[in-house]
């Protein structure tokens, strides 16, 4: 059965099909190394010897991601970028330059964004680790609102608006799911599906589960000790702040993709009757 709404969108085979790839890979998710858990442990090591000023700046990024999930704030992004590259991903396809588009250009434009993102914070990482420990207190509050920035942005690709309160939670559920460790990624799929068939009920009752913005500092904090503390290190840590900056947003992008890449599929079901 086909579900037409112009631009040539998929069969109902075609999204299960995408249903099965984005559901291996949640099952991949939930089976990580041991190892994952344990890469935590150093960071309470490095607390013990950060200085002030990136306690204050994490404080800092705590207090602006909950104006993000309560307004948006500064880290809210401009759809018209996404716009651009979805028409003209779609146009290069020979459909209109207007959607509804197929999942095949959501793809795209989502893989281009995440791209670029993520080659942003390479450089970012670079920089910030010329001076050690020092320059933490500007690398994570910059990468977390990255890793904002381009959530929102696939999440853009995929039709969700990150204007509505319930997606800035989603976002931040994303987020939080890119840095958790085995336990908190099978936790956090369970929520997000049971959101996905609940709907606005179970999106609020997500906002006070959450606890925010700040459980998630704290699991960021925690999943990225030992890599921060190698890039605490004076001149070498330009090579650990690009290495692991990018390793950290090739993580959110690719949760962002698959994630609402997941919601779209279940979405156009559902207006097929499947």
């Amino acid at each position: 059965m086909s579900i037409h709404a112009g631009g040539g969108l998929e069969t109902a085979a075609q999204l299960k099909s995408a249903l099965a790839e984005v559901e291996k890979w949640e099952k991949d998710q939930k089976n990580l190394m041991i190892w994952d858990r344990l890469s935590r442990l150093p960071f309470k090591m490095l607390d013990k010897i950060t200085p002030r000023i990136v306690h204050e700046k994490l404080g800092v990024a705590l207090d602006e991601l909950g104006g993000y999930i309560q307004n948006g704030g500064k880290y809210l992004v401009a759809g018209r970028k996404v716009g651009q590259l979805l028409a003209a991903s779609n146009a290069k396809r020979g459909g209109p330059e207007s959607g509804p588009y197929s999942l095949a250009v959501m793809d795209e434009a989502a893989r281009k964004l995440a791209g670029e993102r993520t080659l942003f914070a390479t450089a970012q990482g670079a920089t910030t680790g010329i001076g050690g420990i020092f320059t933490l207190a500007v690398d994570i509050p910059a990468v977390l609102g990255l890793s904002l920035k381009a959530i929102q942005e696939i999440g853009l690709s995929y039709g969700f608006d990150p204007t509505l309160k319930e997606e800035r939670i989603f976002t931040v559920k994303v987020m939080q799911f890119a840095s958790s460790d085995i336990v908190g990624k099978r936790a956090i799929l369970e929520e997000i599906n049971q959101q996905a068939s609940a709907g606005e009920e179970a999106a609020q009752a997500a906002i006070s589960r959450i606890q925010g913005w700040r459980e998630v500092i704290s699991v960021y904090r925690d999943n990225w000790g030992w890599k921060k503390l190698l890039q605490a290190i004076p001149v070498a840590g330009i090579f650990f702040g690009a290495y692991t900056n990018r390793g950290m947003l090739k993580d959110v992008t690719e949760a962002a993709e698959m994630l609402y890449r997941k919601r779209r599929i279940l979405a156009r079901l559902a207006e097929s009757g499947e």
